[in-house]
């Protein structure tokens, strides 16, 4: 029994230990919401806005030629060059995203770089991460993991949750500065009550193995549900399994098929086995309720993970 029990700890110890290597930080899509009577603006008063208006009005009718049903990245472009010249600093960071990503404009790293540069100096978070993610990767400016830390730093400090996340992993990995598990667990936490899913999922691995923190499989269980909820298949089968074997929540092989199917469902196929071994154990009636649930989330459409709205999950390191 002992030998058994041992596998299967060792099994989810090897799971979890895989969620923190980080390959390269997130950049964030995160752009201040318009506030106002005139957002949005409707496609009847487009013509109507000058090239001289306020910054403020440029940038908002550059986000809804961004972000509506039928977005025209192309015509974005001009109001929010409009609206970054009179550095506002929301549309610099735009337009420097645009820049970074290609959409609207050729992609140019260093374009990308000046404009996230000239909103980081005014303090705007979003910016001051992605300028980070620049340094980190050496994209449009030379590589340079101290100045990456320091501009995730500045970003974190500021509030934004991807910059938290960005500076814990810096901190867990020593990039451009020493290892620190204690601040590394800091900024996690920051970041994972913003709802960065990613922070979440990597702290029900610190506290699962007690790095940085003593081990806590209560919190385990709290923090890698959070992540599981916002569609990440590997927390979703890390919570199935401590759902299985009862550790840090009462033992449930309902709750374990149906978060070893949502995994299977996202796309990680090493639920299979875990899902033939937990269906033993159900009741017809027991199995039947739970795809009645698995149907109904099959009826809705998946959120991405929080930590923007255009997060790369890859840029974590799958098992």
């Amino acid at each position: 029994m002992f030998a058994r029990n041992f596998v299967h700890v060792s099994r989810l110890a090897l799971i979890l230990f895989l969620l923190l290597f980080i390959s390269r930080p997130f950049t964030t899509f995160a752009f201040s919401t318009p506030q106002g009577p005139d957002y949005p603006v409707s496609t009847i008063t487009l013509p109507t806005i000058p090239a001289k208006a306020a910054p403020e009005a440029q940038y908002k009718l550059a986000c809804f030629l961004l972000f509506s049903p039928h977005p025209d990245p192309v015509s974005a472009v001009a109001p929010l060059r409009s609206a970054a010249a009179r550095q506002f600093a929301p549309a610099e960071f735009l337009l420097g995203y645009l820049y970074e990503k290609g959409k609207g404009v050729p992609v140019d790293y260093a374009q990308a770089a000046e404009y996230y540069r000239a909103a980081a100096q005014q303090g705007y978070a979003p910016a001051e991460n992605n300028l980070g993610g620049l340094y980190h990767d050496g994209r449009g400016v030379p590589k340079d993991m101290t100045l990456a830390f320091e501009a995730y730093r500045a970003g974190a400090l500021h509030g934004n949750g991807v910059a938290q996340y960005n500076l814990a992993a810096a901190y867990y990995r020593g990039y451009g500065t020493d290892i620190n598990l204690a601040k590394a667990v800091e900024w996690f936490h920051a970041a994972a009550e913003q709802g960065v899913a990613a922070a979440q999922a990597n702290l029900a691995r610190l506290y699962f193995q007690g790095i940085g923190v003593p081990v806590d499989y209560a919190q385990t269980a709290h923090w890698a549900l959070l992540a599981a909820q916002q569609g990440l298949p590997h927390a979703a089968m890390n919570y199935a399994y401590l759902c299985e074997h009862g550790l840090g929540v009462p033992r449930s092989y309902v709750n374990a098929y149906l978060w070893y199917s949502r995994a299977l469902a996202g796309g990680d196929t090493s639920a299979t086995a875990h899902l033939k071994e937990v269906s033993h154990h159900l009741s017809h009636s027991q199995r039947d309720q739970a795809n009645s649930v698995l149907a109904a989330d099959a009826s809705h459409s998946q959120k991405p993970p929080a930590g923007g709205a255009n997060s790369d999950l890859s840029l974590i390191e799958n098992p």
